[in-house]
C-alpha cells in the first residue's frame, strides 16, 4: 500500500507584517487566507490521501474569525484526512483558536503532549502526533516512543526542534532512529533544508509556505509525495505567492541605477526586496531618494540600504592644504585606528556629512 502525502507547517496566519504599511499588511493577511484555498485545490487535484500540518498554523491566540472559518472551510473541502499538531505559537489550550470551532470530520487535531495514534485501516496506515499545550515544551515529545512492527505505514506529525538544547520539543536524532516511523513531518524551522534519515526514518521540515520577513528569504512551499512501509519519496513544492529577497549591489566604478538594473531579475512586481548597495562611491554616496522614486513601483515592497564606503580617491584629498584636507586628515587618522567595521562605518558617514556641509549641499 502506498499513500499520497502533503506536509506543511508554520503558516502563521494573521501575522502582523509590521514592516509594511496598513494596506499591504491587510493584503498579506488576506493572501494568507487565500493560501488555504490554494492548498485545498492542490490536495484535491493531486488526490492526496493524508495532510500533515506540523503546527504554528496561527501566529498567536488572537485570530480573526474569518481566518479561522477560512481554515476550517479549506480543510473540510479536502478529500483527504487532515492531522494537525499544534506548536509553540498556537498551543492547544482552552483559549486557543483550535478550541473555538467545531472542525470538519476529516480533521483531527492532537490535543495532548502524550503521543496519540489514529489508525486508518483503509490506507493501512497509522498517524501519530502530539501537541504543545503551552508556549514551550522542554522535553522531547517522542522520548521512549516506538511504533509497533505491525505492517502498517507509520507517520508522525510534530512541532519540534531537532536539537540538543531547545525549549521547543528538543528531539534527538537517536530518538528518531529508534522510533520505527517511516516519516516524521516536522514544523518549527521556517526553511526546508532537505530530507534526512535517522535509522529507517525519513524526516523533514516543510518550512513556511509564505515568508513574512527578510529573515525568511527565497522560495517557500510545502512537501508532497508518497509513503509506503520502508520507503518515502517526498519533494519540495514551491507555493509562495510572494518572496522576500536580499540583493547586494556593488556600485564600485558604476552608476548606482545602472548597477541595480543589471542585478535585477526580469520580474520583481510580486516580491519584497531589500537592496543593499555596497562598494566604493564618491563622497555623495548613493542617491537613495531618486532610486526609490524610480524603482519602487516595480516591487510589491522595496527597502534600500546604503552600505557603501568612500573611495580612496576621496580620502586622498586629505593631502590638500585646505579646510577640506584638514577635516579629512583628522577623520582618516581615526578611520585607520578604528577597531571594527562598525566604527569605520560611523567615521565614513561622518566624513560624508562633513564634506556635504563644507560644500553647502544636502546629503
Amino acid at each position: 500500500m502506498r499513500v499520497r502525502l502533503v506536509h506543511a507547517a508554520d503558516f502563521h496566519l494573521d501575522s502582523a507584517f509590521g514592516a509594511l504599511d496598513a494596506e499591504r499588511s491587510r493584503l498579506r493577511r488576506r493572501e494568507g487566507r487565500e493560501l488555504l484555498l490554494r492548498l485545498s485545490n492542490y490536495v484535491n487535484q493531486n488526490e492526496i490521501d493524508i495532510v500533515l500540518l506540523a503546527g504554528d498554523l496561527f501566529d498567536g491566540e488572537t485570530v480573526y474569525r474569518e481566518t479561522l472559518e477560512a481554515l476550517a472551510d479549506a480543510l473540510g473541502s479536502m478529500r483527504a484526512r487532515v492531522f494537525i499538531a499544534p506548536g509553540n505559537h498556537d498551543p492547544y489550550t482552552a483559549r486557543s483558536p483550535y478550541a473555538a470551532l467545531s472542525w470538519p470530520e476529516n480533521v483531527h487535531i492532537f490535543t495532548s503532549r502524550t503521543i496519540e495514534c489514529v489508525v486508518l485501516p483503509e490506507l493501512q496506515c497509522a498517524v501519530y502526533g502530539a501537541a504543545f499545550t503551552e508556549g514551550a515544551q522542554e522535553e522531547s515529545l517522542i522520548r521512549d516512543f516506538s511504533a509497533p512492527d505491525d505492517g502498517l505505514i507509520h507517520l508522525m506529525v510534530l512541532h519540534g526542534d531537532v536539537s540538543a538544547a531547545s525549549h521547543y520539543d528538543p528531539i534527538a536524532e537517536e530518538e528518531i532512529a529508534e522510533s520505527g516511523l517511516d516519516y516524521l513531518a516536522l514544523g518549527h524551522t521556517h526553511a526546508h533544508d532537505g530530507f534526512r534519515r535517522a535509522g529507517g526514518t525519513v524526516y523533514a521540515y516543510a518550512g513556511c509556505p509564505e515568508g513574512r520577513g527578510f529573515d525568511e528569504l527565497g522560495e517557500k512551499g510545502i512537501l508532497a509525495g508518497t509513503a509506503e512501509r520502508g520507503s518515502v519519496q517526498m519533494q519540495f513544492i514551491p507555493f509562495a505567492r510572494r518572496r522576500y529577497e536580499l540583493l547586494k549591489v556593488d556600485v564600485t566604478g558604476k552608476n548606482a541605477e545602472d548597477a541595480l538594473r543589471e542585478a535585477l531579475p526580469p520580474s520583481t512586481a510580486r516580491d519584497l526586496y531589500r537592496i543593499v548597495f555596497t562598494g566604493e562611491t564618491d563622497e555623495r554616496g548613493v542617491d537613495m531618494r531618486t532610486i526609490e522614486e524610480r524603482f519602487a513601483p516595480d516591487f510589491f515592497y522595496l527597502e534600500l540600504r546604503d552600505e557603501t564606503r568612500m573611495g580612496e580617491d576621496v580620502w586622498a584629498r586629505a593631502e590638500e592644504d585646505s579646510l577640506r584636507g584638514l577635516f579629512l586628515r583628522a577623520l582618516r587618522e581615526r578611520y585607520d585606528a578604528a577597531q571594527d567595521d562598525a566604527e569605520r562605518t560611523g567615521i565614513d558617514l561622518a566624513a560624508r556629512f562633513g564634506l556635504a556641509a563644507l560644500d553647502g549641499r544636502d546629503l
